[in-house]
C-alpha cells in the first residue's frame, strides 16, 4: 500500500508542475480572494488536475485543498493541497515557489511533497522512513547555537504586532535573516543550507506537507507554543534543524 501511495503522490505533483510550467511568465489575470492573496487560472487549475488524479486512483480518500470545496471520503486517507505555494512569487515570475501536498493517515501526516516545478526540485519526507532530495537521501544541518544560524522567513508583513516583536527579538541572535522563499525555504532547511523558517498565518494547506519532510530529515517543526503542528493549528509554524536550535527560538519568543 505505502509503495502505491508514494507512486501516486509522485504522480500528482508531475502533473501539476507541467501545468505550472505551462503557465509560468505568461500573461495571466489575477483575482484576489477575500483575504486579498492572489490567485490565477494556474492555481485553479492546476489543483482540479491534482485532485483528478487522486481521485481515478483513490476515489473514497479526502481531499482538501487551498483553491477547491473540501471533499470527505469514506476512508481514513486525507490529501492536503496546495497547488502554488507562493502565488506572488509565481505572478511576478520568481521560479521560487512550489507545490505541496501531504498525504495522512487518521489526521497523521505519513507522505509530505515540497514541489518546485520551475528547477524541478523535489522533496520528499515518509514517517519513519526519512526524507530526499531529487531521490537521494537529505538531512538538516547540525547547527546547534542561534548565533550560528540562518533564518529564513517568507514575509514579516503577516505577522501580529506581538508576533513581529518575538521575530525581532530572534532576528537578533541569528547570524543571518533573509526574507522570502515560500515554502522552497523547507526545502532548504531539509537539505542543511538553512537552519531555521519562521512564519506566521498558515493554513493547514501550507504546513501539512512540511511536516514529513522536516522530520524526515532530522529536524523539528511545531507551532510557536512548542506544540505539534495538526489541522487546528494557530497558524504559526517554526522549523528548526536541531531540537537545540528549536529550543532557544522558542525561549526567545516566551521571553519577547
Amino acid at each position: 500500500m505505502q509503495a502505491s501511495l508514494i507512486r501516486v503522490a509522485n504522480e500528482v505533483v508531475e502533473c501539476s508542475g507541467a501545468i505550472i510550467r505551462h503557465y509560468f511568465r505568461k500573461p495571466l489575470d489575477i483575482i484576489h480572494k477575500g483575504d486579498m492573496s492572489p490567485v490565477t487560472i494556474a492555481d485553479r487549475e492546476t489543483e482540479a488536475a491534482m485532485r483528478a488524479v487522486i481521485n481515478q486512483h483513490f476515489p473514497h480518500h479526502s481531499i482538501i485543498g487551498e483553491e477547491g470545496e473540501d471533499t470527505i471520503g469514506s476512508q481514513p486517507y486525507t490529501w492536503t493541497m496546495d497547488p502554488i505555494d507562493g502565488t506572488k512569487s509565481f505572478i511576478t515570475g520568481n521560479p521560487l515557489f512550489g507545490t505541496l501536498l501531504c498525504l495522512s493517515e487518521e489526521n497523521t501526516p505519513m507522505i509530505g511533497i515540497i514541489d518546485i516545478p520551475i528547477s524541478k526540485e523535489r522533496w520528499v519526507g515518509m514517517r519513519h522512513e526519512g526524507a530526499t532530495y531529487n531521490g537521494h537521501t537529505c538531512h538538516v544541518s547540525n547547527k546547534t547555537q542561534l548565533s550560528e544560524a540562518q533564518l529564513y522567513c517568507t514575509e514579516p508583513d503577516l505577522f501580529t504586532p506581538q508576533q513581529a516583536e518575538c521575530f525581532q527579538a530572534l532576528e537578533k541572535h541569528v547570524r543571518l535573516r533573509r526574507f522570502g522563499g515560500d515554502c522552497y525555504s523547507y526545502g532548504l532547511l531539509a537539505s542543511g543550507h538553512i537552519d531555521l523558517v519562521v512564519e506566521a498565518s498558515l493554513h493547514p494547506y501550507d504546513w501539512m506537507a512540511l511536516i514529513p519532510v522536516i522530520e524526515g530529515a532530522g529536524g523539528i517543526i511545531t507551532d510557536w507554543n512548542g506544540n505539534p503542528l495538526n489541522n487546528n493549528s494557530d497558524g504559526t509554524v517554526i522549523a528548526a534543524a536541531t531540537r537545540e536550535l528549536h529550543a532557544q527560538a522558542l525561549s526567545v519568543f516566551k521571553h519577547s
